[in-house]
């Protein structure tokens, strides 16, 4: 479940409300900060109310806005938001405490002036929440890069120190097809679709994201390359709107869940192994049902930490995972294309 976004601003409030307070009356009313008389402190006071109210209450809009709009695409909303409700809530506060004040004090410079007064405090606060967290995305994001960056070069590091040359084994496998009968098609196709296989991996290894048409392509060839093993034990279905073929997700994602389910669970004639892949609100879902080995096939390193490691360097929205006494499923985010 994704965390709900929090200010921790306790400071700027303890330190920027009494100085608003302060500085707007002796700005406006500098021959009373000259004087220093009782006129300045009650302005002061006046402003002091006002203040905490337009920044509280603005403070509210913000946290309430950015937890509505959370995504950087979402920016231009959330400004919009934030600019119309600030303006609809300074009105109205100005409108009540100037009636307030009118009635208990005898005294008030009318609403428009008011409200023109009360938007100095408004705009200094969303000027000072807004640069503060456009800093800290800033930052996180640097941080992501970089970090995206280390992940990639070590990924690549680990392909270098496992893998033969890829001209080598393309040339291999074109020989070995040379050699297989033109008879043997289940031979000639099995070849072709680890060709395929390879290829996809060696393609796709240094991007961010890939089309899920395409990461469901070189599925089908890895799920063929298995059911040679598996047969009917082994059952995979889709069930994914043509909207969703168009969204990405980080490259080998879907392969690996489908490696750990077969890895981890027996695949019989009589309790076949069934693994789903399906759309559920801007994720897909993959999920099969448990059928655990008793002893457990070597391990690749490489799953599902690899799996949320990748999607928290290019989303806040995280990947869900579930197990029941007879499903297990991952969720996936669907991505748009990275900028």
């Amino acid at each position: 479940m994704k965390e709900k976004y929090t200010l921790n601003d306790w400071k700027m409030r303890l330190v920027g409300i009494p100085l608003l307070a302060f500085l707007i009356p002796a700005i406006i009313h500098f021959e009373n900060l000259i004087k220093f008389n009782i006129i300045f402190v009650y302005n002061v006071l006046i402003s002091g109310l006002i203040t905490f109210a337009l920044w509280e209450g603005n403070r509210y809009i913000i946290v309430a806005m950015r937890r509505h709009f959370p995504d950087y695409n979402q920016t231009e909303k959330r400004l919009l938001s934030e600019a119309v409700l600030a303006l609809a809530y300074t009105f109205v506060v100005t409108l009540v405490l100037d009636e307030l004040l009118c009635k208990i004090f005898l005294r008030s410079k009318g609403t428009m002036l008011g409200f023109k007064i009360s938007l100095i405090p408004t705009v200094l606060v969303y000027l000072v929440y807004e640069a503060v967290y456009f800093f800290e995305a800033w930052k996180a994001n640097v941080r992501k890069t970089e970090s995206l960056m280390r992940e990639g070069v070590q990924s690549q590091l680990e392909v270098l120190k496992n893998q033969l040359d890829p001209h080598f084994l393309f040339n291999s496998m074109n020989t070995l097809a040379a050699l297989i009968d033109d008879d043997n098609t289940d031979a000639q196709d099995y070849l072709e679709r680890l060709s395929d296989v390879y290829r996809y991996v060696l393609v796709s290894r240094n991007k961010d994201t890939v089309l899920v048409e395409e990461e469901l392509a070189f599925v089908d060839a890895y799920v063929y390359l298995n059911k040679i093993r598996f047969r009917d034990n082994l059952l995979v279905e889709k069930d994914l709107s043509i909207a969703a073929y168009q969204q990405h997700v980080t490259p080998l994602s879907l392969q690996m869940l489908i490696e750990n389910a077969i890895k981890h669970n027996v695949a019989s004639k009589e309790n076949p192994l069934k693994i789903t892949i399906r759309e559920d609100n801007n994720y897909l879902v993959i999920a099969n049902n448990i059928l655990e080995k008793t002893v457990l096939e070597k391990s690749t390193r490489v799953g599902l930490q690899n799996i949320i490691n990748r999607y928290s360097l290019l989303t806040e929205r995280r990947v869900e995972i579930t197990r029941s006494d007879n499903l297990f499923s991952v969720k996936i985010p669907l991505l748009a294309q990275l900028t």
